[in-house]
């Protein structure tokens, strides 16, 4: 496998910063990706395995080893006991492959459409959005053990899916390279509406997985959360900070002092606190601007590349942030994205 030498990062990503990997692979089969692996072992190179580039942040001096971007494509459908088992390749764009599910009345991933990225990355994280999770439709995750070189096979429960959270992010970091991730889609089933924004525009109408498509990708527009290169805002990380899940008592300790703090289910004694609520009212408004980095002039949570930045503009304004949150609220943020080369 030959690989690409001091390969710009920055355009790989959603953020557009961050400088070079000092070597670049890009395999699009399991034995290309062996071989890569082997090779970058022999080399003693340190990995990153990037995806989409949706939710990273590279630092400016890049990455100094090789950064792998698998090319696993291939979508596949077959009927099993009534439901559809859908197996999609990694490297397959999230939003095409949630546009297909939807054309082909296929329930189960409609309120997840526009978001940017590729198949492999949305379960390392539970992506997330309008009510919905892809663990609520994953079966399976199939993957590459980085170390013995053998491909396993993992059930939704062996995933341990939680809140933006799996093993692939946690226990079993940089263990696992993501090939195929198989889902299970309801025929003809009935969109989720179950999102106040969502609930709210349909006023109790029975809208199709369509309308629910439609309407999700005209809400994430609105807070440039659809990528668009003629739109400043849509260039960041996403959502950068996770909703935060606190006890009821500490919800209700800042509640005292506000009126309606945003709150979601989060289990018992717990609830969800918007993370976006936190951030404005600890003196963060949309459209500010610290350098070239600044806040979303349409999404408080997203930290965005206002005018080149550098990543170390991007960091600088995530710890403001986190300290603003922590001394108003007593609330540690957590943030989202993969930090790669720090």
């Amino acid at each position: 496998m030959i690989f690409e030498e001091n390969v710009s990062l920055a355009p790989l990503t959603t953020l557009k910063v961050g400088g070079p990997a000092r070597y670049f692979a890009q395999p699009t089969s399991v034995d290309e990706l062996k071989a890569t692996l082997a090779e970058a072992h022999d080399r003693g190179l340190a990995i990153f395995i990037l995806g989409g580039g949706s939710n990273v942040v590279v630092s400016d001096s890049g990455f100094d080893g090789l950064v792998i971007r698998p090319a696993f494509v291939g979508v596949q459908f077959e009927v099993e006991d009534g439901k559809m088992r859908v197996s999609a390749g990694a490297g397959e764009n999230w939003d095409t492959f949630v546009e297909s599910c939807v054309k082909m009345e296929l329930a189960g991933v409609e309120a997840l459409s526009g978001i940017p990225g590729l198949v492999g990355g949305t379960p390392i994280q539970n992506v997330g959005a309008y009510g919905q999770e892809v663990s609520e439709t994953i079966v399976s995750v199939e993957c590459l053990n980085r170390e013995s070189g053998a491909i396993e096979i993992f059930s939704n429960a062996d995933c341990r899916f939680a809140y933006r959270q799996s093993i692939f992010n946690s226990t079993h970091r940089d263990r696992y390279v993501i090939l195929k991730v198989n889902f299970e889609l309801t025929r003809n089933g009935k969109p989720k509406v179950a999102y106040r924004d969502l609930i709210e525009r349909f006023d109790g109408r029975d809208p199709s997985l369509a309308d629910v498509r439609a309407a999700v990708l005209e809400i994430r527009r609105s807070k440039s959360m659809v990528i668009d290169a003629s739109d400043p805002n849509s260039r960041s990380a996403g959502s950068f900070f996770k909703n935060p899940i606190v006890k009821q008592e500490v919800y209700d300790h800042i509640a005292a002092g506000f009126d309606n703090v945003p709150k979601f289910p989060a289990g018992r004694d717990h609830v969800k606190i918007s993370a976006a609520w936190l951030i404005e009212n600890a003196g963060f408004q949309k459209g500010y601007r610290m350098g070239g980095a600044g806040i979303s002039a349409r999404h408080p949570l997203a930290i965005i590349n206002a005018d080149g930045a550098t990543a170390a503009e991007i960091i600088a304004l995530k710890d403001a942030i986190q300290q603003a949150v922590s001394e108003r609220f007593s609330i540690d943020l957590t943030p989202e994205p993969t930090f790669v080369g720090f």
